[in-house]
């Protein structure tokens, strides 16, 4: 395409969601409670598996990875959706448009593949209790958790480089919250197909590959769990599988439906409508599923706030 007589943009502007002063103030109070839970349950989460040597397991570990991705995986787009419910124009340079779509799509594709881990945990725990010591101790722990943050990153490197080598001339106006891929092509004046391709086969291996994993896993577990012949023990697995399974649907069928079809489906409306359930509810979702459903994690709550309580009646008496 021909782009001599075009002048090079150097920023872009978030439309987000609606010019209605009132409905903004009432998004902005929405989103901007629904980031502060998400980030102080997370952090919570994080703080009890670190504190509490009870849930220092692998389950807890990737639980813990799992929170910690969600607070950088939420404040990546919050602040700027925030921003676009109070400010008339908001705006991001290119380099910092795409060094947001990188990271966020390099955490969404660690929480694909820890997602996957996960499952597989709780696979071997149920399916192969036996061997768990074994297929499941500290260092493969460590090995998985570690895999999966480095797998994330480097899966979304390569197409990231194309797109900073597109150019852009315009118009300058993101129908989105943040710089997610098909808004960003759509403001190209480069030919993008191949980038375009590259990023839908990308993003179609990681998501449905993690996601095939973790459903068979989950296959294996309802497939052991029903063999079991006390009611008591089925009822228990699957309460334990119940929260991760919840945040599984949540997340899968959603980022299935934005991301694993052909770019020239996509619909920037129903396309922020859908990002708003994987950007801002599934962090949110996470930690309070895993603290309502877990009993281990209420346990260690109950047992924090104890020691807090006796600490503070003591310096009270001391006073």
């Amino acid at each position: 395409m021909d782009t001599a007589n075009r002048t090079a943009v150097t920023e872009f502007i978030f439309l987000g969601f609606s010019s209605s002063p009132s409905l903004q103030l009432m998004l902005f109070a929405t989103f901007l409670a629904v980031y502060l839970l998400s980030l102080m349950g997370n952090t919570l989460i994080i703080f009890l598996v670190l504190m509490d040597s009870t849930l220092q397991t692998p389950m807890y570990v990737f639980l813990g990875n799992l929170s910690f991705l969600e607070i950088w995986y939420t404040t990546a787009t919050m602040p700027k959706l925030l921003d676009t419910c109070l400010s008339t124009v908001v705006t991001i340079s290119v380099p910092g448009c795409i060094a947001q779509l990188y990271f966020f799509f390099s955490m969404g594709a660690t929480e694909c593949i820890l997602l996957a881990v996960m499952a597989y945990d709780r696979y071997v725990a149920i399916c192969r209790p036996l061997h768990y010591s074994l297929l499941m101790n500290a260092q493969i722990c460590l090995k998985f958790s570690a895999g999966s943050w480095i797998g994330g990153f480097c899966a979304t490197l390569p197409t990231t480089i194309l797109i900073s080598q597109l150019n852009f001339c315009g118009p300058r106006k993101i129908n989105h919250f943040f710089c997610d891929s098909d808004p960003v092509f759509k403001l190209s004046c480069s030919d993008t197909f191949f980038v375009e391709a590259l990023s839908y086969t990308f993003s179609s291996v990681v998501i449905l590959s993690s996601f095939l994993l973790t459903v068979s896993s989950y296959g294996n577990i309802v497939t052991t769990v029903l063999r079991l012949s006390s009611q008591e023990a089925r009822k228990k697995t699957f309460s334990t599988c119940a929260s991760h399974l919840t945040i599984v649907t949540i997340y899968y069928g959603t980022i299935i439906f934005a991301y694993v079809r052909p770019p020239a489906k996509y619909n920037f409306t129903i396309g922020k409508m859908v990002s708003v359930f994987y950007c801002v509810v599934t962090p949110l979702v996470n930690p309070l599923i895993y603290t309502l459903r877990n009993q281990e994690v209420k346990k260690a709550f109950r047992k924090f706030l104890v020691q807090k309580t006796i600490l503070f009646t003591r310096i009270i008496k001391n006073f």
